[in-house]
This record gives structure tokens, sequence and C-alpha cells, in this order.
């Protein structure tokens, strides 16, 4: 039975790229957009084309790069956006317009000081003006997740009957729990007139750590496509994490979904982004984070050597992840150290492990990680004589 696509939507290099401290040249635009591509994304939001020279550079440069992704430039519902964004993704193979307005109460009466049938009509004038320029148009109605369901469906159904192909529905502040951004996401497909000629889109903030958890629930409920980041950057608390999306579905089969990333660029992919944008990637950060295939507590450490699945449900190849970590602390077992040992060349004898393993903690008292280069002094220090097989 073939599995239903999610499509990913990669915004690291627009929403990302909001991260203060995290600008990126245009040279490291290129070279993020063109691992993006290779990554397998399916659009790639380039940037926003009207914000500066340098980003209208970016954009159209990406858009004369990319060979296989749809490349996307965001835009507000202004004409001069529309127009400066469809000029530069003109040399795009696939290009994509990505217009919207805010459509919650606290946007139209804050923001706009306007009301929500001349929200409406600046909704439809936009996608319709978009659509003059380009086939693809995606609408995004800001704050989606504090708006009213019944107004939102009433938005979608407009701009939709305008042109939209893909309806955008971010949860701007991260506010929404899982039931409630799923149970949105249902409401749209079940009561919007036309809904089957678009695609919903999930676009969620992790102010409240709940990005991930939020865009599945709405590709369970019928979205089939994530707007993410690389490592999960973003601002504020930062965007759906595209490793965890990608391997969360890769990992739960039943769900029927997936994705056509190539998982095993993952882990350098991750890598390349928090360099070039001068971003650390937390080490306890799921799937990419340095302690994500890290074992420390002996417990675990003698199920991992004994089977990897004991403790990880994730393959770390699957990632591009060379091998799991055994790291010897002052919490690890004697498993550990006969492992750690054998790797260096010691194959110990239980009598010997025993007499190694009591100098060890010694050792492993007075500092925080014990490394290959620790070994030999510990097994010197208990005057067996161990010679080394190596």
């Amino acid at each position: 039975m073939s599995k239903d696509k999610v499509q990913i939507f990669d915004t690291t290099l627009r929403d990302g790229e909001q991260v203060p401290g995290c600008k990126l040249d245009a040279e490291q635009k290129l070279v993020i957009a063109e691992r993006l591509d290779e990554l397998g994304v399916d659009i790639i939001e380039a940037g926003f084309p009207i914000s500066s020279p340098g980003d209208f550079k970016s954009v159209a440069e990406i858009s004369d790069l990319v060979k296989n992704a749809t490349v996307c430039g965001l835009t507000r519902a202004v004409k001069k956006d529309i127009e400066v964004a469809a000029e530069a993704l003109k040399s795009a193979k696939r290009p994509r317009i990505h217009t919207g307005i805010g459509t919650s109460d606290s946007h139209i009466k804050y923001k706009f000081n306007s009301n929500r049938d001349a929200i409406i009509e600046r909704a439809v004038s936009a996608v319709s003006y978009a659509k003059t320029f380009v086939e693809d148009v995606e609408f995004y109605a800001e704050d989606a997740g504090r708006t009213d369901n019944e107004f939102l469906a009433r938005v979608c159904e407009a701009v939709l009957k305008a042109g939209a192909t893909v309806l955008n529905i971010p949860d701007t502040t991260g506010y929404c729990l899982p039931d409630e951004y799923g149970a949105k996401i249902k409401y749209l497909k079940e009561n919007v007139k036309g809904i089957e000629k678009a695609t919903l889109s999930c676009h969620c903030h992790n102010d409240l750590g709940l990005a991930t958890a939020n865009s599945i629930a709405g590709v369970i409920n019928g979205a089939r496509q994530i707007e993410c980041t690389i490592n999960g950057i973003g601002e504020r608390a930062g965007n759906t994490s595209l490793e965890e999306v990608v391997m969360i579905l890769r990992q739960h089969p039943t769900l029927n979904l997936d994705t056509n990333i190539n998982s095993k660029l993952l882990y350098s992919t991750s890598q390349m982004v928090s360099q070039k944008m001068g971003m650390i990637v937390q080490p306890n950060k799921a799937i990419v984070g340095a302690n994500a295939f890290a074992h420390s507590s002996g417990i675990h450490q003698d199920g991992v050597i004994k089977n990897r699945e004991t403790y990880e449900i994730i393959d770390p190849s699957d990632v591009g992840v060379n091998e799991s970590s055994i790291v010897l602390t002052a919490r690890s077992g004697r498993a550990a150290l006969a492992y750690r040992a054998k790797l260096v060349g010691f194959e110990l004898t239980k009598l010997q492990l025993d007499d190694v393993y009591q100098e060890f903690l010694k050792f492993a008292d007075e500092h925080k990680e014990i490394t290959d280069e620790d070994i030999p002094k510990i097994i010197e220090a208990t005057n067996l004589n161990i010679e080394s097989v190596s």
C-alpha cells in the first residue's frame, strides 16, 4: 500500500534567517539552497524579495540555481510586494508566490484597523493578482491558530475561488494545543467548499514547544504540507523542525505518510546550517543533537551494547550519524567499560574487568568524561600488566 506524500516546505532561508545574528550572505544562501534541493525538500522559501535588495538578489539567484524544488517568495497582500516577488522568481523552474494577511480578530483590529469583510477583500485581491504572474499561489492566513474557525473557513473559500493552490494555516504565536490545531485542520477539510483543489499546509511556531506536535496533528487530520526549518531555527522560540517531522512520519508507518527527504543527509545538513548561521545545535536536540545517539547511563549502555533497539528507536545511520556513542562517565557500568576498552585494543577477562572497573570509578569521580586516551592510563594504574592486542 503506497503512502501519502507530505510535502516539505523549507523556510530556513526566510523564516529561519529572521533569528537575530543569523544573517547569511548571498553565497551562503546559495550553498544551503543547493543542499536543500539535494536533501529532497519540495519547496524552498528563498526569501522576502521586497524586504531588501539583498533578499531580492538571493531569491533571483536561488531561482537560477535550484533544479528540482519549487522556489517560493514571500509577500504581504500588497501589489508592489507581489510584483517584486514575481520578478525575483522569473527564472525559477517552478515558481510560487506566497501571499497573505492576518485573519485573527487581534490582527484585524490592531494591525490593520479593519474589519472581517475588508480583510477577505484584500486576501482575494492579493491572490488574484499573484495568479496573473504564476500558477502556483500559496495563501497564508496569519495567526490562523487564534482565528475563529468559521471565519477562517470563509477566508479559505474566498481565496480558493480566486485561485489559491495552497492554504497555509499558521499557528503564528505557537499558542495552539495539538488536538486544537488538528481539529482546526479537520474543520477546514470538512467545511470549505472546493478544499479538494488545494493543499492544506501547517506552519507552526514553537513558543510553547509544540510546533512539531501541532504539525503532526495537522497532517494526521488532512494537511499535506509542513512548513519547517533545519534545526527548528526561527524567530522567538523557532519553527517546526524539519528533521523531527521527517523522522516521526518515517518511524510511524501506521500513519501511512512519508516525505521525499533523503534522511541520510539530515545530520550533515544540520551541521552545515549550524555552522553557516553561527547557531549552535543544543546537545539534546532530537535527531541531530550531539547527544541524540549518545549513552552515559550504565543501564542504557548495557542494553544498547546487547541490542541497539533496547534504547534507540532510530538507527543512527538513517540520519547520517556513523554510530551510537557509549560515553564513559561515573554513571557507566562494567559493560560500557569493557566495550570501550575493547575498541582501543584491550580484551579484558571478567576478573581483570573487576579490578579495572574499581580504578575506573576513582578516575571517573574526578573527570566529567573518560576519553580513549584515558583508558590505557586507568588500566596501567591497576598494575595488572594487561597488554593491548591492537
